[in-house]
């Protein structure tokens, strides 16, 4: 499933706990996809605390609590750790990471608390929902085979890896287009992962964020960046993506083409899916400026004539995806959209 689908899903179980239509969600992938980004986009999305309990490091009495005696009676401390409306508001998100990694003794401690909403006297509150995720068997990670008593309270989802919404995310964070740009051109560098080899550094959503980072850090040495991006993502892609960044050195004058002018589109192929990611960039960049619609418009202008058709859409859709139905209200949108028709029926 999208990580656009799932989230929309998880926004729907949020909020609709107070109705008492909420159940728990198990999100299964493979590392380093973004599940747990996705639930945490959720919590900030809502303004709301979550509170991250990694099953894998526990023991079934730091869910549990500690027995302590009570006169005749044998009674239980309610861990700190687990959501209280006082402490830690009336809405909120549990999230059992690594719940697949956790010993069976300690998911076996789970149960109730997932299916019930208690452990013995403790009692979820309302407005918190459960979330989980975990990596599959086949993904060389430490992992346990979900028991199916634990499996049976969750509703399941398998989170894939999609370009378009990576993309989309990338832009909204700031990833550097240039990332972007490689990424749109070489689609089947985004996520690589064979368990079978079990690589220490692979292509990944969360690795390509790495590369962000290193690109920041070593722009002006590129033999450093080099090296700092294989760390990321493996020597493949690392020399890749930096002979990417080396030919960023022939792309047009962008700044001429957000003004209107003509310039030369240069015939690699590998420069014009940079060209086109820097001026989704620009465009979103824009969007709170006096200018935006204007800046808008010569982009639209400059994808409608762009001799390569689909990365033209390719650069509308971006545009669309983070400026919204805004777009569709400029004149040069609908210029575009029929010289597109009129391609595609011709």
């Amino acid at each position: 499933m999208r990580p656009e689908q799932v989230s929309k899903i998880l926004t729907q179980e949020f909020e609709s706990v107070f109705d008492g239509h909420h159940t728990p969600v198990m999100l299964w992938g493979a590392p380093g996809i973004g599940k747990s980004q996705i639930i945490s986009q959720v919590a900030q999305a809502h303004d709301v605390e979550i509170i991250d309990i990694r099953l894998s490091q526990m023991e079934p009495s730091d869910l549990r609590g500690i027995p302590f005696k009570n006169g005749k009676l044998v009674d239980w401390s309610i861990p700190s750790l687990l959501p209280d409306e006082k402490r830690h508001g009336k809405q909120g998100i549990l999230f059992l990471d690594e719940i697949t990694s956790a010993p069976p003794t300690v998911s076996a401690a789970a149960y109730q608390l997932i299916l019930d909403r208690r452990l013995g006297d403790y009692i979820v509150p309302d407005g918190w929902v459960i979330f989980a995720a975990g990596n599959r068997q086949g993904d060389r990670g430490v992992t346990y085979s979900m028991p199916a008593p634990l499996a049976n309270r969750f509703s399941h989802y398998e989170l894939s890896v999609n370009l378009d919404d990576w993309a989309a995310w990338a832009y909204k964070n700031k990833i550097d287009e240039r990332i972007i740009g490689f990424l749109r051109y070489r689609p089947e560098h985004l996520f690589e992962f064979d368990p079978a080899h079990n690589p220490v550094a692979f292509p990944s959503p969360r690795t390509w964020e790495f590369v962000h980072r290193a690109l920041k850090k070593f722009d002006n040495d590129l033999v450093l960046f080099r090296q700092a991006a294989s760390a990321c993502v493996g020597e493949v892609a690392g020399v890749e993506i930096t002979t990417f960044v080396e030919h960023m050195a022939d792309l047009p004058d962008l700044d001429a083409i957000i003004k209107g002018e003509q310039v030369n589109i240069p015939t690699e192929l590998d420069l014009q899916y940079a060209i086109c990611a820097a001026l989704a960039g620009r465009a979103i960049a824009a969007k709170e400026t006096d200018d935006a619609q204007k800046i808008w418009g010569n982009i639209l202008n400059f994808a409608r004539d762009f001799p390569q058709k689909e990365l033209g859409v390719m650069l509308v859709s971006d545009m669309q995806r983070a400026i919204g139905s805004d777009i569709f209200a400029i004149p040069e949108f609908a210029d575009w959209a029929g010289k597109i028709a009129e391609t595609m029926f011709d």
